[in-house]
């Protein structure tokens, strides 16, 4: 029985991007033993993920212990989605007799090629496609990108409802305004604006998303709705998830709950700046982004240092014509 180990620590998003690989190894190998090396804060997302086996959270407290019990399965194959030099190390610590990783035209850190017997994979289209092309490795061609994912009940969906005044099965929007990089955020007020415009055109009341230090952001968008928005509870990554999955539609940037809406299968609308969206967006063809990308100074880059912040460009109009536009497609 052959077995495969994948080691992606994180981030939310980067995770999320990396579940379809289950799906395509579960799929070839029915019988196969899967399992994952994580940061244990994101353990709950991947116990998510149907198909997988084992689960092994990995940080630097734990690090001796769990390689050691990593080792104890030897597993057959190790494939490393994350591609720097600490997710090298311990991709061939693990004491896999495989181990897969791209080549160095693909990575950050090209030293961490060093740490492969196989190299291989395409990185040139979006992540999520980036990495099931390491399964070439393995003589697999897996297709278009398919999420299994069994997401639990959760009372945070009808107490959302509740906080909008909605009925058990009205349909409501998520906006998420929030994104680790500032140079991501599209400014709260036509987030707020877009919510009114939901509102008028859709009917459709709007819930604010909202993490660790975001909860400001969170209210300023709800102020300048008019009412057409509130906050959503505060959420686990996973209560996020069943959140979006019970939306009508998502709209935010590029950062985590996008790519967790992407994958329920959540209609969403993208808010790109200096992040390319064939690379980072959602990938599901009738998923719709309004780009600044090719007016970005700052591309890739936390904070904006040019004189015009590209995201200023994009108006609440685009947004809120791709969001009719994606309600259509869905309808």
């Amino acid at each position: 029985m052959t077995s495969f180990l994948i080691v992606r620590l994180g981030a939310l998003g980067d995770i999320v991007h990396a579940m379809p690989v289950v799906t395509a190894l579960r799929a070839a190998y029915p019988a196969a033993r899967i399992g994952w090396l994580v940061h244990p804060r994101f353990v709950p997302l991947v116990q998510t993920v149907q198909g997988l086996d084992r689960i092994h959270p990995l940080d630097r407290r734990t690090g001796t212990r769990v390689i050691a019990e990593v080792r104890r399965e030897r597993y057959d194959v190790c494939l490393d989605l994350q591609g720097l030099l600490k997710s090298a190390a311990v991709a061939r610590l693990s004491g896999a007799g495989r181990v897969l990783g791209f080549s160095r035209r693909w990575l950050r850190e090209p030293a961490a090629s060093l740490a492969y017997t196989d190299v291989g994979g395409d990185g040139s289209g979006h992540v999520v496609a980036k990495n099931l092309s390491l399964l070439a490795l393995l003589g697999l061609a897996p297709g278009p990108p398919r999420f299994a994912l069994a997401i639990p009940a959760t009372p945070v969906v009808p107490c959302t409802r509740e906080i909008l005044r909605l009925r058990a099965d009205d349909p409501f929007a998520v906006i998420n305004p929030g994104a680790a990089w500032p140079n991501k955020r599209w400014p709260a007020e036509r987030f707020g604006a877009l919510a009114r415009v939901l509102r008028e055109r859709h009917g459709l009341r709007s819930a604010v998303l909202w993490g660790p230090d975001e909860a400001t952001l969170a209210a300023a968008v709800v102020r300048a709705s008019d009412g057409a928005a509130a906050m959503a509870p505060q959420t686990t990554m996973v209560e996020m998830l069943a959140v979006a999955r019970a939306a009508r539609v998502l709209i935010s940037g590029d950062t985590g709950p996008l790519h967790l809406a992407a994958a329920a299968g959540t209609p969403v609308v993208g808010v790109f700046g200096p992040t390319p969206p064939a690379r980072n967006g959602p990938w599901d063809p009738r998923d719709l982004v309004v780009s600044a990308h090719d007016a970005c100074q700052c591309a890739f880059k936390r904070r904006c240092t040019a004189t015009r912040w590209c995201l200023e460009t994009v108006s609440v109009e685009q947004v809120a014509a791709a969001v009719a536009a994606r309600l259509e497609a869905a309808a």
